[in-house]
């Protein structure tokens, strides 16, 4: 019976000796190895090393060659062999590369990677091998969930773990929000289960129509659902996530006839601002940045951790008029300096080329009178 607490074991296969020395010195603090010096080797190992969870490959080999091997793993009949993830050491020989790519390389590193890039590239397919096997394994638990029709939270941690591996690989940016309700729980009592799950059902409906095809949308842990996002860097998808909070705010939702003061907060989480070690830890993230951003009181976005939670963030001045035209003006309120100050150039403007005689000097004055005031009862 294999030790669950034991390291998993690389293969190492290359011709070279101090090519396999250079690798091994590389991960042998984290993880176990075996080394083999061609292809047909390396393929016999495999078969009767059932400890071997993925393979780092040369191209160019004696007797059997990179290109081989792979084809061999690809097509077996056992389905361990044929989801071994396969970290091929990439060779100048673009169009080997790039057969390699067709027969199903996990993925590509260079002769002179460093040990930090190499060993996350491995943990990255090792989680995302582990995410596979158990959603072979389960099935079930990647069901669609009974209220929305959405996929479980199985399904978003494969989708991370994919995703992370995708950023990995080509260095590049993934983001993933865990959006909620506030005050949810208050809602279900007070409404009855129904209108709650009438509540998740529109959220869903919402976000289906706000997220790209390439994101991954699904429920994340009771009430909250979850956007992984791959590609998208992090100004883009804190700006986004501010939207989505606008547009759940002017949404007009009503129950026996009366409309509901509803809002949602969103925690997001980035890499590579974040630096996550894991998908399950970037998922984690994002989700203890939902809680952040309840306990500051709620209909906010908390992304990094770089801004102050304890003020509310200022609506663009389209959704404040969204949210006044829609009888939330006591949302807009505390705002108006800011947004006052927006609008300012465009009363210049206005001023210049109609002559209507607007007060701005005494408007100025106004706004800047107000502005102490606030800071006088800050301070105070």
């Amino acid at each position: 019976m294999e030790n669950p607490n034991q390291r998993p074991r690389i293969l190492i296969v290359d011709a070279s000796r101090m090519a396999r020395a250079t690798l091994i010195s590389q991960i042998r603090e984290q993880y176990n190895f075996r080394e083999e010096v061609n292809g047909e080797s390396g393929w016999q190992a495999l078969v009767i090393d059932h400890s071997i969870q993925l393979v780092i490959c040369a191209l160019s080999m004696p007797m059997l060659d990179g290109d081989g091997l792979l084809a061999r793993v690809r097509s077996s009949r056992l389905t361990r062999l044929r989801q071994m993830p396969v970290l091929m050491i990439a060779g100048d020989n673009e169009e080997a590369n790039e057969r390699a790519r067709v027969l199903g390389a996990s993925d590509f590193i260079s002769r002179g990677i460093g040990a930090t890039e190499l060993l996350a590239r491995i943990a990255s397919l090792l989680q995302l091998a582990q995410a596979q096997n158990e959603l072979r394994e389960s099935p079930e638990r990647d069901a669609q969930h009974p209220v929305t029709g959405l996929p479980t939270r199985r399904h978003i941690e494969v989708q991370a773990a994919q995703a992370l591996s995708l950023a990995v690989r080509h260095d590049g940016p993934l983001s993933i929000l865990i959006i909620g309700f506030d005050r949810f729980g208050a809602l279900r009592e007070q409404h009855g289960d129904e209108v709650a799950k009438e509540l998740l059902k529109r959220l869903a409906s919402m976000l289906v129509q706000k997220v790209r095809k390439e994101d991954s949308l699904g429920h994340y842990s009771g009430s909250d659902l979850a956007v992984v996002s791959p590609g998208t860097p992090f100004p883009a998808c804190e700006s986004f996530a501010n939207r989505l909070r606008e547009a759940f705010a002017v949404a007009n939702i009503a129950v026996h006839g009366k409309r509901l003061n509803l809002s949602v907060s969103i925690g997001v989480a980035n890499t590579p601002v974040d630096r996550p070690g894991s998908a399950a830890s970037l998922l984690s993230l994002a989700g203890e940045r939902l809680v952040a951003a309840r306990q500051a009181g709620g209909n906010r976005v908390v992304a990094c951790g770089d801004k102050p939670l304890n003020k509310l963030p200022v609506p663009r001045l389209g959704h404040a008029l969204e949210l006044i035209s829609t009888g939330h003006a006591s949302a807009v309120i505390p705002h108006l300096i800011d947004l006052g100050k927006e609008i300012l150039p465009f009363l210049d403007l206005l001023e210049g080329e109609l002559k209507l005689g607007l007060p701005l000097a005494d408007i100025r004055k106004r706004m800047l009178d107000r502005e102490q005031e606030i800071q006088d009862t800050r301070q105070a």
